[in-house]
């Protein structure tokens, strides 16, 4: 079974991206998945249902938004993160079917409320640099815990990174706990999406950091 459940919160669409790449983004974090950091006993044949999280749908286009598909019913970003991380989260009971999983995802998400505890803490999108140490020791403090940032590196000719996504890690009881790995544990599985050229990675807490207002 897996050990620790990630839920990733990112602020999509970045300065570095074509306006074709991202479609309508809001400008607030939204999730990303809920991810098991094993990705054993999945049951890659348990297709994706929409007609299951009918209920949810409202908090799903605003909280879990498509952001890359312009297709009309935006379920695709939904079906990818179901087949490839809910059907094996789906071993733990209380994520165990296509309502619960999307649901407690929503439901860690808004108990997480990050897009209210980063303005507590006096970080918003800024034209100003942030040092990345002042950015965890915010989050940490009020968590209790350390969660995982990332960012996309500096472009060619620039000083700065741009943080672009936030993992906080739970026990199997969804509690939450460091992202950081036990010993014998492996590290919880990294970004799976490529932003054009780049890709998501911790971030230096030696560079200098952007948090852009989003691109319209």
């Amino acid at each position: 079974y897996p050990r620790t459940y990630i839920i990733n919160i990112w602020y999509f669409c970045f300065p570095q991206m074509s306006a074709n790449d991202c479609q309508d983004p809001p400008e607030y974090w939204t999730i990303h998945g809920l991810w098991p950091d094993k990705t054993e006993e999945c049951n890659r044949t348990w297709h994706f249902n929409v007609t299951e999280i009918k209920d949810l749908m409202s908090d799903m286009r605003r909280y879990w938004p498509d952001v890359l598909h312009s297709s009309l019913n935006r379920t695709q970003f939904w079906k990818h993160e179901w087949e490839k991380h809910g059907t094996c989260a789906a071993t733990l009971q209380v994520l165990n079917s296509q309502k619960k999983y999307f649901g407690k995802a929503l439901e860690l998400y808004q108990h997480i409320d990050l897009n209210s505890c980063l303005l507590k803490a006096g970080i918003k999108p800024s034209s100003s640099y942030y040092q990345m140490t002042a950015i965890k020791e915010a989050l940490t403090r009020f968590y209790g815990v350390t969660p995982k940032i990332q960012c996309l590196p500096p472009e060619e000719g620039e000083k700065a990174q741009t943080i672009g996504q936030i993992e906080f890690c739970f026990t199997k009881e969804l509690q939450l706990r460091n992202c950081t790995a036990l010993k014998g544990e492996s590290n919880p599985m990294q970004a799976d999406l490529k932003l054009g050229s780049e890709e998501l990675s911790v971030c230096s807490d030696t560079l200098p950091t952007y948090y852009p207002s989003q691109v319209q």
